[in-house]
Order: structure tokens, then sequence, then C-alpha cells
């Protein structure tokens, strides 16, 4: 059978930040090809696509992200932890889901697709595609880091830029133009002022300055100032907007570029529960089946230099994936 760990650090040599998949999605393919499973790889922009494999269909659907966020950070086995970019968010995630997959089908149970979906990690234009693709299954197991416990629900994420103008003129006079910059810092200091919604089982709305841009050089008065937030939302969006619109009142320009609704998932029986802050792809793959969330390793570590899973928990998330799927297809 696979070693889940040999393929997992495999997959986490192969830089895939995000926009740069495509010889990550050349591997998953070529691997799954090689191991009789019928491969479709669905052009999302040139070069980069998502991968799904079927054998019977009408079953359980394994998907999880093969992106990264920025750097690159090779693998290392150290002191029973995989560390490397992408090791738990969500590289090893997908090989625990491959060799759950082989497992399965040794063992006759065909009924399991997997579905490798590019761009989670910005804007998830990968998965926005894949709902398009002629899914048959009647349940999802999306892959993220949930400790290994089944996700009760999840929060929705909506992408804000906030926008000033000022006008430009020569550092020297200073007092010719007129600073984008003051006013955007003046703003991003009163994001305190902000009520956003709760909700009793996600709980606080939040919000993250993630970038902020402005000006060209350092004698030229900034005639522009951009800021991009990230506001994880527990329930409609509106309200959100339209706390913002009120917040800002006419003191710079808002726009949304993107926008992933809060998810609440389905139980299953022997597995426990709770509920994560962070968005998924899963509410964008609605035609895949009945959502549900789980991967081993913890999103704290995610996104940082020292990334890392649980080598044990690695391995034994091929089996809890292996458990879930049986326990769906027999409901």
């Amino acid at each position: 059978m696979t070693d889940v760990l040999a393929l997992a650090a495999e997959l986490v040599a192969i830089p895939s930040v995000t926009k740069d998949e495509g010889k990550i999605v050349e591997f998953v393919a070529r691997w799954l090809v090689e191991r009789g499973w019928n491969v479709t790889v669905q052009e999302v922009t040139p070069g980069r696509g998502n991968v799904w494999a079927s054998r019977k269909g009408g079953g359980v659907t394994l998907s999880t992200h093969l992106d990264t966020v920025p750097p690159f950070v090779p693998p290392r086995v150290d002191d029973g932890r995989l560390y490397g970019r992408g090791s738990c968010d969500a590289k090893g995630i997908a090989a625990a889901m491959m060799a759950a997959a082989e497992q399965l089908v040794a063992e006759g149970e065909e009924r399991v697709d997997l579905l490798f979906v590019v761009g989670e990690e910005r804007g998830s234009d990968g998965a926005r595609l894949a709902n398009q693709l002629p899914a048959t299954s009647r349940f999802l197991i999306n892959g993220e880091p949930t400790e290994s416990t089944l996700a009760s629900g999840s929060k929705g994420a909506l992408r804000i830029t906030l926008r000033t103008h000022g006008r430009e003129a020569h550092s020297a006079y200073a007092e010719l133009g007129e600073s984008a910059i003051i006013p955007m810092a003046r703003l991003l200091l009163d994001l305190g002022a902000l009520v956003l919604p709760t909700d009793p089982v996600l709980g606080l709305s939040t919000v993250n300055v993630g970038t902020i841009r402005g000006g060209s050089e350092a004698n030229i008065v900034p005639g522009v100032c951009e800021a991009e937030l990230m506001v994880r939302i527990v329930g409609d969006p509106a309200p959100v907007k339209a706390a913002f619109e009120h917040w800002a009142a006419g003191r710079c320009e808002l726009s949304y570029p993107t926008y992933t609704p809060a998810q609440r998932f389905s139980e299953v029986k022997g597995f426990a529960t709770k509920a994560f802050a962070y968005t998924t792809d899963a509410p964008l793959l609605g035609n895949w089946g009945t959502p549900m969330l789980f991967g081993p390793g913890s999103i704290t570590v995610a996104h940082t230099p020292d990334e890392f899973i649980d080598t044990a928990e690695l391995r034994a998330a091929v089996d809890h994936y292996v458990r879930l799927v049986r326990t769906l297809l027999v409901t």
C-alpha cells in the first residue's frame, strides 16, 4: 500500500504557490493514471488545472487543494513531524486522501472520487470552476487541518479593498499636494469602531489588514493608497458590507473582490465535532454532494515558516478517511 509519509514528502517537495501549480498538478495526475484511475485535468488558467480522478462514481468525493501560500519551504522529517510548506495545508491531507482512496479500491470499494483543486489560497478560482464538472458523488469530504476532528461549521471570507486618493506633488513642496497614505492610516486605526455580526456556533466576525500599498517614491507625495482586508464572516455578508459602508462614510472607496460563504456541516456518528474560524472551498463545491470538513494537522501552524504535520496523525488520517467513506456509503 501507499506510504503516506513518503507521498506527502514528495508533494511538499514540489513548489506550488498559488498560480504556479502546474508541476504538482502533473505529478498528481500521473500518479493517479498509473494506478488505474480515470483522470480529468480541468484547465483553470493556462498551465494549471484541477485534477478529478474517478472509478464508479455515485459515492464520496475526497477533495482538497494543491496550492500553497508563499514562500516555498522544502520538506524535512524531524522528531516525528513532517515540516515544509503545505505539510498540513494541505499536501499532507492530499496524500492521506490518495492513500485512503487506494486502500478502498484495493478492498473492493470503487465508489470514491478524488478532486484536487488549485487556487484555494487566493480566490478559489479552481473550486469555482470545478463545480461545473459533471460530479455524481452524494457526499464531499473537504480536507483542511481540523486536528482530525469533524467540523460542525467554518467561517466565510469577504475580501475588501479600501482605496484613498490624494494629489501628487514634489516632496520638496509637499504643501502643493495631498497624501493618500495619511487618511488611510487614520482609517485603519479606526477599525475598532466597527460593529460586526456574531454567531452562537461560529463566534465573532474578525478583520485582518493583510496588505497596504501606497505611493511610488519617497520624494513624491502619494496620490493613491490601497489596503486589502480579509473579514472572516459568520453569516450573511450584507450586514458586514453595510457596517463597512457606514464606517467608511465617504472617507474611502470600497470594493469587494471575492466572497466565500460561511458553512454548516453535517455530523457523522462516531466523530467528534467543533467549529473552525477559517474559510474553505466546500461552499463553492455544492454540486459534489453533502459537504463535510475533516483533516489532520492544525491550522495554527499553517502559513508559518515552521508549518508541520505530526507523522502519526498523518498515518492515522488514512484510516479516518477510509472509515468516514465507509460510514457515509451505508447511509
